[in-house]
């Protein structure tokens, strides 16, 4: 849910532009990812994400004309600037056991990670 979407859902009608996350939403978002803080690491952390909500909303409002093209990173990567890109192929480790071996614990031949802590949704 867009964050002025969940504002308005919320009962706090929100200019568009002007969308903030809230202490509520913060909250929510909090339960979410099933994080524990420390009041002033929240609102650290709030102030934070609304910093760079605004930046960029910022970024937005830059007038671009239709003569630059969309790009996803500001540096062009050209086959003058960088090498080509390596062929992604299969290849068989020549000693998966060396790999085993320094995983903290392992179970034949996989590697044993913990539990990730959960809640069932509804």
């Amino acid at each position: 849910m867009h964050v002025s979407d969940q504002s308005a859902a919320s009962g706090g009608a929100v200019p568009p532009g002007d969308e903030a996350i809230t202490p509520g939403i913060f909250a929510h978002l909090v339960d979410l990812a099933a994080l524990e803080l420390e009041p002033e690491e929240g609102e650290y952390l709030r102030d934070q994400l609304n910093g760079q909500l605004r930046a960029v909303r910022e970024l937005e409002a830059i007038q671009a004309g239709d003569d630059v093209p969309i790009t996803s990173h500001g540096v062009p990567y050209t086959s003058a600037t960088s090498p080509p890109l390596r062929a992604d192929a299969p290849a068989v480790c020549p000693d998966a056991q060396a790999i085993l071996d320094q995983a903290p614990e392992s179970d034949g031949r996989y590697i044993v990670v913990p539990d990730i802590p959960g809640t069932e949704l509804e």
